[in-house]
């Protein structure tokens, strides 16, 4: 029979470890000293570290970056381009008025000639005719001119004498129909007499025309210089119609030649005579050639529907490198400008996005979706816009070291532009001083 249980050997305390080492199980532990929940603690940090890395990260790339440059001083010069040829300072086109037989040809393509110089010859036989016919007509008209004269003599004689006797008469003879045709004799003859002389007067002209026809017949040079082309040899027919047969070429002086540029209209208000230029030809292509203005057309020149105005250029040409007829590429120094304030042109044309200043304001700006924009992606057609009608110019705050300032703001600063060269732009006036920090581009990805 079985001792009875002592009461105390029943109280709460005993009474689990009691009934564990009945069963025959383990101990149980307490929580915090369980491996499970330390483990879900542990993943929960990581994952809320990963999210606050996530959000850092997001925010940096939403925020915007920018690419600067300091303002300086420096020389800008405004230069205008244009096309055109190499041309003979003055060139003389020398044709024939006559028509026949080319007889002899005394000069070739890059022969020097004086004034004065025959160059061609033509067939002189029938001009000689031609000459000898005019002077038998002159000398024919001579004669009439002569009998022409006695006949006036002698009618004037017969009316003188049939006056006298009319007066020795008192009048009754010879009658007054006889001394009416007396008159009218006399009056006829000295229109003959006129008749004869211009008759004389006109065979002259006539032989002074055929000589000045036989001189032509023998082409000469009317100045120095040389020949540039020639279009016809012995033996040739020259045709003399309503226009003039062009027979040689010549260049007055080559030591000296103009270059003949078309300019185009948005630049021609800048171009005025007296600037100076400097060229380019295809066959130096090293050398730049010194040139000057001295005339800008008013008359317009339309080529495929653009507007350009001819220009020349005077070039000396000592050393005759330049040959008429070559392709140049010219740059006149429209205006020159010493030590000015100057930003490139990118700082001009660059206006900020809404989303830059957005980004500064706090960790939210940054919650956008998508790729952020790259700068590459900003630009567009107004990077290569004329910068003349800009007003303003966006700048970025710096340190004593010269570089933006961490989290600076940018801000805009009124300007008045003026001349440009194409990559900088001269600022005439407003806020901006030199070492300032002007931005020419914005991106929102890391910075670079």
């Amino acid at each position: 029979m079985n001792a009875p249980v002592p009461p105390e050997a029943l109280k709460p305390a005993q009474a689990p470890a009691e009934m564990a080492a009945l069963l025959g199980g383990p101990e149980s532990r307490p929580w915090y000293r369980r491996p499970l929940p330390w483990l879900g603690i542990a993943a929960l940090l990581l994952a809320a570290a990963g999210a606050a890395w996530w959000w850092t990260q997001r925010a940096a790339q939403a925020a915007p970056h920018y690419t600067t440059q300091p303002v300086a001083r420096g020389n800008l010069t405004l230069s205008v381009s244009a096309n055109g040829t190499v041309q003979p300072t003055r060139s003389v086109s020398i044709g024939s008025e006559l028509s026949g037989t080319v007889l002899r040809v005394n000069v070739d393509v890059n022969d020097r000639i004086t004034k004065g110089q025959v160059l061609l010859v033509l067939d002189t036989a029938k001009l000689r005719d031609q000459v000898l016919r005019s002077q038998a007509g002159l000398a024919a008209a001579r004669s009439r001119v002569q009998q022409a004269t006695a006949t006036v003599a002698e009618s004037r004689a017969t009316l003188s004498r049939l006056e006298a006797v009319s007066r020795l008469s008192g009048g009754q003879v010879p009658s007054v129909a006889e001394l009416d045709a007396a008159r009218a004799g006399l009056a006829r003859a000295e229109a003959d007499a006129g008749s004869a002389q211009a008759g004389v007067d006109e065979a002259r002209a006539a032989l002074s025309t055929d000589q000045i026809n036989l001189s032509k017949a023998s082409i000469t040079a009317p100045s120095d210089g040389v020949v540039l082309t020639r279009a016809v040899d012995p033996g040739n027919a020259v045709a003399a119609s309503l226009q003039a047969v062009t027979l040689f070429t010549l260049a007055e002086d080559l030591a000296r030649v103009r270059l003949w540029v078309y300019v185009d209209e948005a630049d021609v208000g800048v171009v005025k005579p007296g600037q100076v230029a400097s060229f380019t030809v295809s066959a130096f292509p090293g050398r730049r050639f010194p040139a000057r203005i001295t005339r800008v057309g008013f008359g317009s020149t339309i080529t495929d529907n653009v507007v350009t105005y001819l220009t020349w250029l005077d070039v000396d040409n000592t050393d005759l490198s330049l040959r008429p007829g070559m392709t140049a590429t010219a740059t006149i120094v429209a205006t020159e400008r010493q030590g000015v304030l100057q930003v490139p042109n990118a700082a001009l044309r660059f206006t900020p996005t809404a989303a830059a200043a957005g980004a500064r304001k706090g960790i939210a700006s940054g919650m956008s979706f998508g790729p952020p924009k790259t700068e590459s992606q900003r630009k567009g057609a107004a990077d290569t816009a004329s910068t003349a009608t800009a007003r303003q110019v966006w700048v970025l705050p710096a340190g004593a070291d010269g570089l933006p300032l961490a989290d600076a703001v940018p801000y805009a600063v009124a300007v008045t532009p003026g001349i440009s060269d194409g990559r900088s732009t001269e600022i005439a006036a407003g806020g901006l001083s030199e070492g300032m920090l002007v931005i020419t581009a914005q991106t929102t990805g890391p910075a670079r």
